[in-house]
């Protein structure tokens, strides 16, 4: 048996694994670590399922530069490997005319060349008759993927590109040794020990659980929050053409309980935002409560005002790894290899919030391109 049983290591199952694991599958061995019975089955799967443009993020961060990449990226994969998708469309409403929010977006998005069309109150009632609002950026970019079918197809393709995918398999530990890391793992027969050279944190909500597993300080990671959003469906038939979404929040907190349209046809409108008190993943809860029907009731009517309440049911909550609190500047994604000198490559991602979804495949190749052998 050779020193090394795989070049990298990929702790952890979700969109973002699975993407990091498909494209180094390309050039070396990969063993990709899932504790759950199935990939995907916490943040990945629990999102609004949206194609994002790339409006919101801060210029030059990589927020921005992996959702305009990983947009193009992910449109071509779902054509190549028959991932169900649909260019929809997005409106972004403003209640009042001359919004310095709305116009600070559409000149964001002429400087990245990102297609965009302002419509006044007029041209917008013609796009959507059931929207109340003043004027509004139409993103013909935006859309709408299936993200179970989506990361199904990732796997698929790490698979036949030769990387090993495991389930019901927990990460305990990992340690330096002479072949890099050995990785202590726990598989449904046992124990299992292996070594490797390259480890890739990509836990997402358990991120720094992993990072103290490998024996990464916390006080060398930003700091983790948790934000809970709520999302419901809507009964009856859909009242929209497109995607509807109400300015951001402040500092990108969420972008607004919005409205989006699955590939059925079924229209959901949300998430909010609760942040957390807790930081254990093993303590949260999806739980949506009935009174927050009424809080939701009134924040749609603000530009739907013919919702009918009683149509409105509670369907499913995710939770966002945030790096920035509701009252602080909003945090870019931390990716960065934490290994020092004559010791192996780690990775650590952390706070891969939206737009994970949209950027996971230029992710991918980020990650790709930051284990290049260093100068």
């Amino acid at each position: 048996m050779s020193s090394v049983d795989f070049d990298i290591c990929v702790i952890g199952g979700g969109v973002i694994g699975l993407a990091i694991a498909a494209n180094l599958a390309k050039s070396s061995s990969v063993l990709l670590v899932e504790q759950h019975d199935a990939f995907g089955t916490e943040t990945s799967s629990r999102n609004s399922e949206v194609i994002h443009a790339g409006l919101y993020y801060t210029p030059n961060s990589l927020k921005e530069s992996l959702c305009l990449a990983g947009r193009e990226a992910l449109y071509t994969f779902c054509q190549q490997h028959d991932v169900p998708h649909q260019m929809i469309g997005k409106l972004i409403i403003a209640p009042d005319q001359d919004n310095p929010r709305l116009e600070a977006l559409f000149q964001k998005a002429l400087m990245l060349d990102i297609p965009i069309e302002r419509l006044d109150q007029h041209a917008l009632h013609e796009h959507e008759p059931n929207v109340s609002a003043c004027e509004a950026l139409f993103s013909p970019r935006s859309g709408i993927i299936d993200s179970h079918i989506y990361m199904l197809r990732l796997a698929q393709e790490a698979e036949r590109l030769g990387a090993t995918l495991t389930k019901y398999t927990k990460f305990d530990k990992a340690s330096v040794n002479d072949s890099g890391w050995q990785v202590e793992l726990t598989t449904s027969d046992g124990p299992y020990s292996l070594n490797c050279t390259t480890l890739i944190n990509a836990a997402g909500l358990h991120a720094h659980d992993v990072a103290l597993r490998c024996g990464t300080s916390l006080n060398d990671l930003p700091l983790l929050s948790f934000c809970r959003g709520r999302y419901f469906s809507y009964q009856g038939t859909n009242p929209f053409n497109h995607l509807i979404y109400p300015l951001p929040e402040a500092n990108l907190t969420g972008l607004g309980i919005h409205a989006t349209i699955d590939l059925g046809g079924q229209v959901r409108f949300g998430p909010d935002t609760e942040y957390l008190s807790t930081t254990n993943p093993a303590h949260l809860s999806y739980e949506i409560p009935s009174h927050l029907k009424l809080h939701f009731a009134k924040a749609i009517q603000g530009y739907f005002p013919k919702l009918q309440v009683e149509q409105l049911n509670p369907a499913y909550a995710g939770i966002r790894p945030k790096l920035h609190l509701a009252s602080e500047i909003a945090a870019d994604f931390h990716i960065a290899r934490h290994d020092r000198k004559n010791t192996p490559p780690l990775l650590h991602l952390v706070g891969i919030e939206s737009p994970g979804l949209t950027s996971s495949l230029a992710i991918g190749q980020y990650v790709t391109e930051l284990l290049l052998p260093k100068n």
